[in-house]
């Protein structure tokens, strides 16, 4: 992606460089890897776990050291995610206007290792995730490191582009009341009936990813589409389920197969379209 050079946004926090204010309710090791396979690309739901796992750990939370200074690198990345929000800001204020609606941006953590929020703590294992509470995207940049070593992802900045552009789908989500309505109509519902609902809400952030990098096209790059497409498909319900219990339970999915994320993230690109992010009406 075509970025250096360009209009940062200033939505960004970066906590990178202070501690993680406290305990990290998420621990690492083997727990760490389930909730990271469980809420990767987490939505707004991704930090709700935790206090299961806090109970499961005896309530011991970890203490969280001081990060590191961030290295040449490390900055690097921060002005990257400063831009592809940038991005976005501009994107969905211009679909907003022309739809007679006013953006609300929403602002970007980031972090490393634990973060509080106003859904409740969270570390890294969460993956990166959209708080309704606050209106905020938290994001471990450590997070790509596990896209690509242990689901297979294709290396390159746009997989992190699309991961944001998918978190602040949630945050349209929100702006529009799709997240409350769906809620809403979760209540009653058997687990399954539940998390097709689940599964139809993360479908749609990645068909709204895809309408940002339609109107994105001026800065892509050549295989940025296929980088996305390669995130997408490493992180599908069907696909982190045969790598990690070998076999597949599609009542359990909640963000949908790989064809499925590939398709509507593709969907939103070709079209462009808000109105045909129709996942509800195709999934029930």
């Amino acid at each position: 992606m075509k970025w250096q050079g360009r209009r940062q946004s200033d939505n960004v926090e970066d906590r990178r460089s202070i501690s993680g204010g406290g305990k990290a309710i998420i621990g690492g090791g083997v727990i760490g890897i389930i909730v990271l396979l469980l809420n990767v690309f987490g939505g707004e739901t991704g930090q709700q776990i935790a206090p299961i796992l806090e109970q499961m750990q005896g309530g011991q939370g970890q203490q969280t050291e001081a990060a590191a200074p961030l290295s040449k690198e490390d900055e690097e990345m921060g002005n990257f995610v400063r831009v592809v929000l940038a991005d976005n800001e501009d994107i969905w204020s211009k679909i907003f206007t022309e739809n007679g609606m006013t953006y609300e941006k929403p602002k970007l953590v980031l972090f490393k290792g634990s973060v509080q929020t106003a859904c409740g703590g969270a570390s890294s294992a969460s993956g990166p995730f959209y708080c309704p509470g606050d209106r905020k995207v938290y994001m471990d940049l450590g997070f790509f490191e596990e896209l690509k070593s242990k689901f297979g992802a294709k290396d390159g900045d746009f997989a992190i582009a699309y991961v944001i552009a998918h978190e602040i789908g949630h945050h349209i989500q929100t702006l529009l009341g799709t997240s409350a309505k769906m809620r809403q109509e979760q209540q009653g519902k058997s687990e399954a009936e539940a998390n097709k609902l689940s599964v139809a809400l993360e479908l749609q952030a990645d068909f709204y990813a895809g309408v940002w990098a339609h109107y994105n096209q001026e800065n892509l790059d050549t295989g940025d589409i296929e980088e996305a497409l390669s995130a997408a498909n490493a992180v599908g319900d069907d696909a982190i389920q045969s790598k990690m219990q070998g076999h597949v339970v599609p009542d359990s999915f909640t963000h949908g197969t790989s064809e499925q994320r590939m398709y509507w993230f593709k969907k939103g690109f070709k079209t462009g379209d808000i109105k045909q992010g129709t996942t509800f009406e195709e999934i029930r």
